[in-house]
């Protein structure tokens, strides 16, 4: 009997990859088998792409991979000890897979466990640029019927702006500054919004603040335009080496500084700036702690991210997307879905 087989892109080296025929997962026990119905494509990837990514020569990661990390779907099968009523759900999972014994984990930052996994990403675990894709049934969360695929597929980076957002720590008649209209920028403006905060966009060109603005985002500017306001909290959702700097410098003493961001080179920061100014700044590497919250925003209506969804491709397209290519008549948002059913 011939061993049954799902199409995924795999990543062999930089700058080469192709969609392979590969063995369909099997539900071990504690895990699930899901049918990926969307997948995001992340920066993250296009860096495993180019060969930049730095678990690539920290070990964590190596050719050949599957990478994606960002997806929804629907549980197809599960493994021995998982609850049966996850058959037939639509789901999204945590990207972090914490080995649950370590003492982050029992204090719940599996996120940060030194043994963790990453899903598409580091260690071995494939992700989700595939027709299907195993997870362990702890890491799911079940998606309301208003959280429909393309919204799934938007938690996971809606949960890093999400904690970015938190940390900021802005309400009603407070000022925030995002560095960065990418897909993470935007949807932290988005929840500082929702939150009640004026909000302000900085980036590099006329095109990405354009768009910044179609999402009613007024206040969009250069570096060579950005006025001199009183800044509550910045957040940093750039990869530019400059800008962490540029945060500390243009927040209010007693302000918030988040970095979510980051750059391929090693970036500095002034210490004098931060003490003396009395600045609390606060690291944000992961989605996992606030997925719940994420969903419920989503099913709430208090953010609605599907704008920045520009184009949906197959499984085909993604080494284009990966080296840069724009999709042909892709809307103005700086986000890539890919739809694993599809050709």
């Amino acid at each position: 009997m011939s061993t049954p087989t799902v199409r995924a892109f795999v990543l062999t080296a930089p700058g080469e990859a192709s969609v392979q025929e590969v063995p369909a997962p099997v539900a071990v026990p504690g895990e699930v088998v899901v049918d990926v119905e969307r997948v995001g494509v992340c920066g993250t990837d296009v860096e495993f792409f180019t060969g930049e990514m730095t678990y690539l020569h920290e070990g964590h990661s190596a050719y050949p991979m599957r990478l994606g990390h960002e997806w929804a779907g629907t549980v197809s099968a599960v493994g021995d000890g998982v609850d049966p009523a996850w058959l037939g759900r639509r789901v999204m999972g945590d990207t972090m897979l914490g080995d649950r014994t370590c003492r982050a984990c029992r204090r719940g930052a599996q996120h940060v466990c030194a043994r963790r996994q990453e899903v598409g990403i580091r260690g071995g675990r494939p992700g989700a640029l595939a027709e299907q894709l195993a997870v362990p049934a702890w890491s799911l969360h079940a998606l309301p019927d208003r959280v429909d695929a393309v919204l799934g597929a938007l938690v996971e980076p809606g949960g890093n702006a999400l904690r970015a957002a938190q940390a900021a720590g802005v309400g009603p008649g407070d000022r925030a500054l995002v560095l960065g209209p990418g897909t993470i920028g935007l949807l932290t403006a988005m929840f500082l919004r929702a939150a009640g905060a004026e909000v302000h966009l900085m980036g590099l060109g006329e095109e990405s603040l354009a768009f910044a603005r179609s999402l009613g985002f007024a206040h969009a500017w250069t570096e060579a335009t950005l006025p001199d306001e009183p800044f509550d909290a910045v957040v940093d959702a750039s990869n530019a080496v400059h800008l962490p700097a540029l945060a500390l410098d243009v927040v209010q003493p007693a302000g918030r500084v988040v970095y979510i961001g980051i750059s391929g080179d090693p970036s500095t920061i002034d210490t004098r700036t931060l003490l003396l100014k009395d600045v609390t700044a606060v690291g944000v590497l992961s989605a996992s702690p606030a997925l719940e919250d994420t969903i419920a925003a989503y099913a709430g209506g208090a953010v609605d991210p599907r704008p920045l969804v520009a184009a949906t491709v197959g499984l085909d397209r993604v080494g284009a997307v990966l080296a840069g290519e724009r999709i042909e008549g892709a809307g103005p948002g700086p986000k890539t879905h890919v739809d694993p059913r599809g050709v």
